[in-house]
């Protein structure tokens, strides 16, 4: 009978009969790729709320090298999470092979839709800045801009007969994460007790000008 294969710490995995019932990864990500990872993706969610008025969500993915960036995605509505969306272009354009040893990149841990279509795209990894529980602090109860879930990604995964690594929360980057994101939903909650008078809103008290975040994810185009 041979030995179970040991599992890095902080990665969950789905016991299966299938040939997808082993990790994909021999090795885990490099502080300094998770580091690089975090901060693209970082940047991308700071883009998107202060250039193209997107929620503060943002996801990428990443090639099996674990460096090159194959999608990116903001948040488009309540349906088209960036999650979901990397996902189900990921499945339109590579294989599953060929995705299992990818690893998908969220500043947010996905909720239990985005999981779902993670684990249908066959994506091996995912990796999450800050937690659905550290969201839910943030939006609140009731509320109708993000009705956040209490069901993490990793009860969904355990659903599964696939052996998806899962690591997150990871500090620091759960702190960074937390911190824009707030200026986001603070401002948010903000409007939404204003009566409409038609006054131009205060710009968004954020780390990053609007030159910076044009500059910093340069290495999209």
């Amino acid at each position: 009978m041979s030995a179970m294969r040991k599992q890095p710490p902080f990665f969950t995995t789905t016991p299966s009969s299938s040939s997808y019932s082993l990790p994909p990864f021999n090795t885990p990500l490099t502080p300094a790729q998770l580091d690089a990872a975090f901060q693209k993706c970082l940047d991308l969610q700071n883009a998107g709320v202060t250039l193209h008025s997107k929620r503060p969500f943002a996801a990428l993915l990443l090639a099996p090298d674990k460096t090159s960036v194959l999608f990116t995605h903001l948040s488009i509505s309540h349906v088209q999470h960036a999650e979901a969306e990397v996902a189900r272009l990921a499945s339109i354009h590579y294989s599953q092979e060929y995705l299992w040893d990818c690893t998908l990149v969220s500043t947010w841990e996905p909720c239990a839709m985005c999981t779902g279509t993670i684990y249908w795209a066959n994506i091996g990894r995912l990796i999450y800045a800050a937690s659905e529980e550290e969201l839910n602090k943030l939006t609140g109860a009731g509320n109708e801009e993000n009705m956040t879930m209490s069901l993490p990604c990793r009860e969904v995964l355990k659903r599964g007969q696939k052996a998806v690594e899962v690591l997150g929360p990871v500090k620091p980057w759960d702190d960074r994460v937390i911190r824009e994101s707030g200026k986001w939903w603070k401002k948010h909650a903000v409007q939404k007790e204003k009566d409409v008078n038609g006054s131009r809103e205060p710009e968004l008290d954020s780390d990053y000008s609007a030159a910076d975040l044009q500059s910093s994810i340069d290495w999209l185009s």
